[in-house]
């Protein structure tokens, strides 16, 4: 496998040096008129229309940006936020568990479970739960994926980065649209969409989504698939313009999940092989109204939005074919989140843009944890005996239930201002936000059973001792202030091209919220118990159920370069980044059945990354990216272990991809025959702080054929077409340790139909 890494680091510098070469050479020829542009380029003049906080011009925006746009979309079948992973570099989703584990991790820093490092918005509506962030979406438009910390405009939980989707508008587009699939698996897929003008201000989209997956992997104890899925989704856009300056759009959408999921597989045995039911359902609405007015001087925007989640995960914990226990985690959360944004208008030197957002989050959860025969055998019988054997003991039922129940209230409110000024090719940005938030848990634990302690000191005459009745009901409230001052400075430089091209440097503060880690509540009653009887670690609940935020100062030098006659687009950029407090999930001491967000005491990560386009011919467009990571844990001892030093796990330190397309023309009833050969890379990752384990360095290969007429499309397509065997997630349970495998190879046909 290293030879394999070397050969494709090798191999993927040749080629770059190769497609920057002839920027240095053409650099001086006159920029390519709009006609003669990549679709790439023609896509990012539409920013300006969409977007509300961006740079006029994005692809001069001084940050790392990735924008994918409605052609790569299609050509690669995106229609998840996890489909982008690898596509830009440093930016890795993995696909694991179910659609809640939506864990992102970039440039060292990411987060399995809690806040997120990366905003989410779609249509400029920010989702505000991570829980939430994996959903199927027709008709993107676009996506931009800015990587860095964007805090200082974005807010909480974008230290990592800040990722937009843009759907199709009806004002931009009408008309009537079918996608249907299928592949192996099997899977399927339809979606039905209709765009229209009712008068030549107001338009409205109906957008219709179904999918289908029996999944990959078979449970072998219950002999039905462990990893599939129903979903579907309903949205409905809206796009008025009363008149030239004020624009109104709004968007409903209501999806629904239904996710067998978890498909764990034992280590020792290479199977997944549980007996208790594993699932994940969710049902989630948002609406999101935009309302933007533009004068002379300056504009104005409000963005309003809603946000409902209903969804229960089912857990067999033990993830093994025994007795041992579940936890079952029911949440509905209300959010809202208020936006208004003012900036000035793109004349003169000085530019300026400023905003106030507020948000209100409501969470209310249960999450029992059952304990069973086993687990009461292992757990608690058996240590408790082990200490006493003369006075054992014997649980009254072989099942009892550990009760959580939560209130969890979080609202917010910051106020940010950016100005920058042009000074000749120079251009100096400072922003600033002081971002204040109030987090609050009222918590209920709860549990009514009982043992019998026998008297074994003569074994041929064991007796009854006495009974003891366990009756728990602990009730508290815990609360968190957070007060943050996020600043934002940069400076870049337009270089002397016909071509717009610039190179920039900033230094940005990134944080994440600090919240309560939930899933302890049931431990600490669980240490209750054993404490009754002599045994167990005594948790105090204000200090391992909070956690604190995380801090970061990135520091960033890159460049945005195109040139020969706007074919090549390239952009570098290396970056440092301090980091402090990091937010790791871990199992605490003495735990069975939680898991813990700590704060590491302190991390470092720097790396590279760049990435090309180059579109060669009218036939020919090739795309490239990589990114390397080194994060390394600075000073963290836990209390038993330092692991200054050891390499921050979960995150990989290489991402790569590359794409190759080439056309064939016709004409009639077949206009083109496009050919799409792409290849991802990932790894290294660690899986523990200690890093004895890891997953290499691994490729997948993916090619497509799609031929396209004027009003259809047929793309026959294939994934990880070597069947490279790969693992995307590793975690230990009451000390067995588990793997999720990657996808194997797979294959389908997507018809497009658009009238």
């Amino acid at each position: 496998m290293t030879h394999i890494y070397n050969f494709i680091t090798g191999l993927l510098v040749v080629v770059l040096t190769t497609l920057i070469a002839p920027c240095t050479a053409l650099a001086s020829e006159r920029e390519a008129s709009g006609e003669e542009r990549d679709s790439m380029r023609v896509m990012l003049d539409e920013v300006t229309v969409t977007a509300i906080k961006q740079a006029p011009d994005i692809s001069l925006q001084p940050a790392a940006l990735t924008v994918v746009n409605d052609e790569e979309v299609r050509r690669l079948n995106i229609v998840t936020m996890k489909d982008v992973s690898e596509i830009a570099p440093n930016f890795y989703i993995p696909d694991y568990g179910t659609r809640m584990t939506s864990s992102i991790y970039v440039r060292g820093i990411g987060a399995r479970i809690d806040q997120p490092v990366v905003g989410l918005n779609v249509d400029n509506v920010p989702f505000l739960n991570k829980d939430n962030y994996d959903f199927d979406l027709p008709d993107i438009e676009r996506i931009e994926v800015l990587r860095g910390p964007q805090s200082t405009l974005y807010g909480r939980n974008t230290m990592g980065g800040q990722i937009n989707i843009y759907t199709l508008s009806p004002l931009a587009w009408q008309g009537s649209r079918v996608m249907a699939e299928t592949g192996s698996g099997p899977t399927m897929r339809m979606a039905i969409s209709h765009y229209q003008m009712f008068n030549p201000r107001l338009g409205m989209a109906f957008v219709g989504y179904f999918n289908y997956c029996d999944g990959f992997f078979t449970n072998k104890y219950r002999g039905y698939k462990a990893d599939g899925e129903k979903s579907g989704s309903l949205r409905w856009k809206t796009s008025w313009k009363p008149n030239s300056r004020l624009r109104l759009e709004n968007t409903a959408a209501f999806t629904l999940s239904r996710q067998s999921g978890y498909p764990y597989e034992y280590i020792e045995s290479g199977e997944i092989n549980y007996n208790d039911t594993c699932y994940y359902r969710r049902n989630a609405f948002t609406d999101g109204l935009t309302v933007r007015w533009g004068g002379e001087r300056f504009s104005l925007s409000s963005i309003t939005s809603v946000q409902y989640i209903d969804d229960n995960m089912t857990l067999d914990q033990d993830f093994l074919p025994l007795e041992y226990f579940t936890l079952q985690q029911m949440r509905h959360e209300w959010a809202v989140t208020q936006d208004f944004v003012a900036r000035s208008s793109n004349k003169g030197p000085y530019h300026w843009l400023g905003g106030l957002f507020g948000f209100y989050k409501h969470t209310k959860m249960e999450a029992p944890v059952v304990f069973k025969d086993h687990g009461i055998t292992r757990l608690i019988e058996d240590k408790r005996n082990e200490a006493n054997p003369d006075y054992p003991i014997r649980w009254d039922s072989r099942q009892f239930e550990l009760g959580s129940d939560f209130t969890q209230p979080v609202w917010g409110l910051a106020l940010y201002h950016q100005s920058d000024i042009d000074l000749g090719a120079w251009n100096f940005a400072l922003g600033l936000r002081l971002d204040y938030e109030h987090a609050s848990l009222k918590y209920s634990s709860h549990c009514d059973t009982g043992y019998t302690i026998l008297n074994a000191s003569d074994p041929d005459n064991v007796t009854v001792y006495r009974h003891d009745a366990v009756k728990i009901d602990d009730q508290g409230r815990l609360s968190k202030h957070f007060l943050q001052f996020l600043p934002k400075m940069t400076v870049s430089y337009r270089l002397p091209m016909t071509s717009a091209s610039d190179v920039y440097v900033s230094v940005g503060k990134g944080y994440k919220a600090g919240g309560f880690n939930t899933q302890m509540i049931s431990d600490v009653l669980q240490q209750r118990i054993m404490g009754l009887m002599g045994l167990g670690a005594a948790y105090d609940v204000d200090e391992i159920v909070g956690y604190k935020p995380e801090k970061s100062w990135n520091y960033e030098i890159g460049a945005h370069v195109t040139c020969a006659d706007g074919r090549i687009a390239t952009d570098l950029a290396a970056f440092w980044i301090d980091c402090r407090d990091q937010q790791l999930t871990m199992f605490p001491d003495g735990t069975t059945t939680g898991r813990i967000t700590t704060n590491a005491g302190r991390t470092r990560s720097y790396g590279v990354e760049f990435q090309i386009h180059y579109a060669m011919s009218d036939r020919w467009q090739a795309n490239a990216s990589y990114g390397y990571t080194n994060a390394t844990f600075r000073e963290f001892f836990n209390g038993k272990t330092d692991y200054a030093g050891k390499r921050v796990p979960y995150a990989p330190s290489n991402t790569m991809f590359g794409s190759l397309s080439y056309n064939i023309p016709f004409c009639g009833w077949v206009e083109r025959l496009t050919l799409n050969a792409n290849v991802r890379g990932i790894g290294d990752i660690y899986w523990d702080e200690d890093n004895s384990t890891h997953q290499p360095f691994y490729a997948l290969l993916g090619a497509s054929a799609t031929l396209q007429g004027p009003w259809w499309s047929l793309d026959v397509w294939g994934e990880n077409l070597t069947d490279t065997r790969y693992h995307t997630f590793c975690f230990q349970s009451i000390g067995n340790t588990f793997l999720q495998r990657g996808k194997p190879a797979r294959w389908g046909v997507t018809l497009r139909l658009e009238f």
